[in-house]
């Protein structure tokens, strides 16, 4: 079986990305997810900060419809200078 097999869309989808502790880099990750999806839920987004509490992952969890929509998310969070890490 394929990864492709492995994904029917529509479904929910979990975008993470690891970055500085601060409200900003929160409001930039979901201003980007937002530019690939209209609607997010009350409750999509939630954070968790690092051990040390200087990082912070950021999760964005949204309806995809298509593999095209989340390879364009993570293309965009990638080229964003504050993610270090995305999961």
């Amino acid at each position: 079986m394929s990864e492709q097999d492995l994904l029917e869309f529509p479904c929910d989808w979990p975008v993470k990305a690891f970055g500085p502790a601060t409200e900003a880099f929160e409001l930039e990750v979901v201003g980007i997810v937002r530019r690939h999806t209209t609607d997010l839920k009350e409750n999509a987004v939630t954070t968790r900060p690092s051990r040390g509490g200087k990082y912070t992952v950021v999760t964005v969890t949204i309806r995809a419809h298509s593999r095209t929509q989340l390879e364009a998310i993570y293309t965009d969070l990638n080229a964003h200078e504050d993610v270090v890490m995305l999961l």
